[in-house]
């Protein structure tokens, strides 16, 4: 036996183990549930191959709306995630007395068990006891109580806010990472010519940290879009279907309905988008990388 063929057959005996966990955890389930969503699987006894039935269910049903509802929850979240984020990092990575400090109180929304900091937030948009309806209601804004989860363009915004909080401390330290990578030579190089801090900004800091931001808004579109504690927390997904997603619509039907073949269908398409979205991180990393490397 060669040499060569010796050295590959012990990478694939390297492999061998990761390859038992993709197939068994990863590709098994995803080949199971593409077959399930061309039948009408459920609690009875027999399941029926019914072809492209609940797909036609989907495009022809409300699912449509649950859709456009879902890539408008992951944008405005997304974006001001991004923005606070950026702004964060930016104010973070400034010479003030009490730096250190600040870095550590935007950890508290990340170390916190989600669901408790969701419940946490449950109770402040309570319109009875809620401390936002009650501050609102002081400073003579608003003339009663608010329940800002009982109505549909309150409780899709709060989810988001919600959302918001949990991600931002992430988003932040990620970029303020990035900025502290910036070379300082740059800054002194701009201070020593008269630039100011704007302007340092606008032309070193920004130019510089798009990568990481690029980098940062993929990873958080792809979790946020797929994104199920926040909203079921809350709202699940009320009222009257306002704040639904495709991921909580996903769980109603095939857990909650007991119809497994149309939530699957459901997960094939969330499945799609998923791929999708992680097909255009891969090729903007790469083209980043391959920009770096020149």
């Amino acid at each position: 036996m060669s040499v060569r063929r010796s050295t590959i057959i012990f990478a694939w005996i390297l492999l061998l183990p990761a390859l038992l966990y993709v197939s068994v955890i990863v590709a098994y389930p995803l080949v199971d549930t593409f077959i399930l969503s061309f039948t009408d699987a459920s609690l009875k006894k027999t399941t029926k191959w019914v072809g492209t039935l609940n797909y036609d269910k989907i495009f022809n049903g409300t699912f449509a709306e649950v859709i456009i509802r879902t890539f408008v929850w992951t944008f405005f979240s997304v974006s001001i995630k991004m923005i606070i984020g950026t702004f964060g990092a930016v104010m973070l990575n400034a010479a003030v007395p009490g730096r250190a400090l600040f870095r550590v109180l935007t950890m508290p929304p990340w170390i916190v068990p989600m669901a408790i900091g969701i419940f946490m937030w449950g109770w402040m948009y309570n319109g009875q006891f809620g401390m936002i309806s009650g501050v609102l209601q002081n400073m003579g804004l608003v003339d009663g109580p608010i329940a800002f989860l009982a109505h549909g363009s309150t409780a899709f915004w709060a989810t988001i806010i919600t959302d918001v909080w949990i991600g931002v401390p992430l988003v932040t330290l990620y970029l303020l990472a990035s900025i502290q990578a910036i070379p300082q030579d740059l800054y002194e190089a701009a201070w020593t010519d008269g630039a100011g801090r704007f302007y340092r900004f606008r032309r070193i800091t920004l130019p510089l940290l798009v990568p990481a931001m690029i980098t940062m808004s993929m990873l958080s579109l792809i979790a946020t879009f797929n994104s199920f504690d926040i909203i079921w927390i809350l709202t699940q997904g009320g009222p009257n279907g306002d704040t639904t997603t495709m991921i909580i619509d996903t769980y109603r039907t095939a857990i909650g309905s007991k119809k497994y073949g149309e939530g699957a269908a459901r997960a094939v398409v969330i499945c799609i988008f998923l791929s999708i979205f992680c097909l255009l991180y891969f090729r903007v990393t790469h083209r980043l990388a391959s920009g770096e490397s020149r």
